[in-house]
């Protein structure tokens, strides 16, 4: 069982303010106690984000390539590490500026938005147009454990109907041991990205826009214009976010036969892998917790979803660099096209009125990954009410906060 647990604020705050019974808590609802001001968008607000971090991203890179002036070897591994964790700090803040424009929270002009998005995605290799409409239906259909698109836990009864193959009985004896677990969670970090854009792995069997045929199976690519993941209107949108990663690839290409592959790796390469460490880690947590259940068709509802995300806290690196994407998430899938400056407000207007349904966990993040990535493995399908808890190995209960 997860050392983290689900922690609220202190309900008598929440009374001061009026605690919503559950059935009151309605989108409406929700939408009316955060002040107006918190949905506007500000172009010069968040090109002034942007440009900072760029202003980071270079001075990095200037200092970066100071580095072969250090005087013995030691002294430059270490200022390269330092310069790939930095560096990819950096790169998650303007992944999540790119988020914004996704979201329609950059600015409120749907073509600047895009723009800066594509532009943005591209330099850090995400498929900027693919992921915003997949990761649309991600937010429409949160914790749908058929619809949503995104860390969808297998249900215990669907599993134990399968057939078992050599493979499944080998993962099942070894699957508790400290040592798969290790592999398991490192391979989840440093290829979990990759493998979710090439193969749209961890999707929910009716996340598809529509039921492809038998040629398209093989299709669930983010980078495929005419694979099943997206519609044919949708194609031109997924070529221009191919030709984003080209220039990139092409220039990136182009600079290492310039300087060399290994700087090439250093400046770039290194980083880009923290930078989809932190997201693979971050968006896992959002949305996985010992304590936070899915819904089938039945019981799910758009808020019910969208309050089964995880605020957590990240310190000084979380606040500055990710731009509270960590700590304020819920209030993002109520309202994403909040921007995140005025995410922080927005949370504290509605959580007084939320009470248990609001979830933060203030336990150690690295910690409270390592937890649930090695509890959380399946949901239960045994509940006549349509809410799947997780199942936990040592003693088969569900936990429920």
């Amino acid at each position: 069982m997860a050392s983290s647990t689900i922690q609220t604020v202190e309900p008598v705050i929440y009374r001061l303010k009026g605690e919503a019974k559950p059935e009151e808590i309605t989108y409406g609802f929700l939408r009316d106690k955060i002040p107006a001001h918190c949905f506007d968008r500000s172009v010069i607000k968040s090109f002034a984000y942007l440009i900072r971090d760029i202003i980071y991203a270079s001075a990095l890179v200037w200092a970066a390539l100071k580095i072969d002036l250090l005087p013995s070897t030691t002294h430059r591994v270490c200022a390269w590490i330092a310069y790939g964790f930095l560096q990819g700090c950096v790169g998650v803040g303007m992944w999540i500026i790119g988020h914004e424009c996704g979201h329609g929270a950059f600015s409120a002009h749907p073509k600047l938005n895009d723009t800066v998005g594509w532009a943005i995605h591209s330099l850090l290799m995400v498929p900027y147009f693919s992921w915003k409409i997949t990761h649309a239906r991600h937010h429409r259909y949160h914790c749908h454990i058929e619809k949503d698109t995104v860390f969808v836990p297998a249900v215990e009864g669907n599993a134990q109907n399968k057939e078992p193959t050599m493979l499944k009985k080998l993962k099942e004896m070894v699957e508790e041991t400290p040592f798969y677990n290790a592999v398991a969670l490192l391979g989840h970090q440093i290829f979990g990205w990759q493998v979710y854009l090439m193969f749209n792995v961890s999707a929910g069997s009716k996340s598809l826009p529509e039921k492809p045929n038998s040629s398209q199976k093989l299709r669930t690519s983010h980078f495929a214009p005419l694979g099943s993941l997206f519609t044919s209107s949708q194609a031109p949108l997924i070529a221009i976010t191919d030709l984003g990663l080209l220039i990139v690839g092409g220039s990136l290409y182009y600079l290492a036969t310039q300087m060399g592959a290994l700087k090439v790796v250093l400046l770039y390469v290194v980083p880009y892998f923290w930078v989809h460490h932190w997201l693979i880690a971050i968006t896992y947590l959002h949305h996985t917790h010992p304590s936070v259940p899915h819904y089938d068709a039945n019981a799910w509802t758009f808020v019910k979803g969208a309050l089964s995300t995880v605020d957590r806290r990240f310190g000084f690196i979380g606040r500055h660099f990710f731009h509270e994407i960590i700590d304020y998430h819920v209030v993002h899938h109520l309202f994403p096209k909040i921007p995140f400056y005025h995410a922080e407000e927005a949370t504290n207007a509605i959580v007084p009125y939320l009470g248990d349904q609001y979830h933060l966990d203030e336990g150690m993040f690295l910690k409270s990954f390592v937890d649930t990535f090695t509890t959380c493995k399946v949901v239960s399908d045994v509940n006549s009410d349509g809410v799947l808890h997780w199942k936990f190995p040592e003693d088969g209960s569900k936990k429920q906060n």
